[in-house]
């Protein structure tokens, strides 16, 4: 899956960019419009989230070119804007949604998963159920199981499980944890997430061979539970 994200804030690109790979993605950025333009035909995209004021060309225009071009390519507008009519003019110029800053992480992956599932464009890929050995996670119901057997699961060990499955058998530290599961604008402590890892473990884990595992120093990670006896 190709995500090409455009914004003349370096900080927020990278933060988007660390984000959406941690989704398996590859990311491309730009940050000026023409610099969006050049990377929309060499790159490919299938989805792009796109600034509306940029330094050269405005994100309408960027967008115009690319359905003149022929480009249909799912466009989600990131904005400071919030009023109703630059909304609308956002969607009336061929734009498929639209986000707000301040945003969640959160908010802007799920809205990409939507534009590309309904654009057809990811195909099998985006299947929305994730299976780590006997665990497994459908991203559309929220239904998580193992081994056949349901297992409930609030909001926020949803998401830790969530982001633990898509990034098997990686290292994930306390820092991109939170990042990623409490986004960007949680002002929190790492102490969190040995706690929610503990509530995790209590019911993922529990009576089974263990798949969430601790690298001390360094964080956690998820991988397939090995075979005993």
């Amino acid at each position: 899956m190709r995500v090409l994200v455009v914004d003349d804030e370096r900080s927020l690109t990278d933060l988007l960019k660390m984000a959406l790979r941690y989704e398996g993605w590859e990311i491309r950025t730009a940050e000026t419009g023409r610099q969006a333009l050049d990377a929309a035909r060499e790159f490919r995209p299938d989805a792009i989230v796109l600034d509306i004021m940029l330094p050269d060309i405005d994100g309408m225009t960027v967008l115009h070119r690319l359905r003149a071009d022929g480009d249909d390519v799912p466009v989600l507008f990131l904005t400071a804007k919030d009023a109703l009519d630059d909304r609308i003019a956002g969607l009336t110029a061929g734009g498929d949604d639209y986000v707000t800053k301040p945003f969640s992480l959160e908010e802007v992956v799920a809205r990409l998963r939507g534009l590309i599932r309904r654009s057809s464009l990811s195909g099998a890929s985006d299947s929305p159920i994730l299976s780590i050995g006997d665990l497994s996670l459908n991203e559309d119901s929220h239904e998580v199981s193992r081994s056949g057997v349901p297992i409930e699961l609030t909001a926020t060990e949803y998401e830790l499980l969530r982001f633990l499955m898509r990034n098997p058998r990686r290292v994930l530290s306390k820092a991109q944890i939170l990042d990623r599961v409490w986004s960007y604008e949680f002002d929190g402590k790492p102490s969190v997430v040995e706690i929610y890892i503990s509530y995790l473990r209590k019911k993922i884990d529990a009576g089974r061979s263990p798949m969430i595992h601790t690298v001390r120093g360094a964080g956690y990670l998820l991988k397939v539970a090995e075979a005993t006896g």
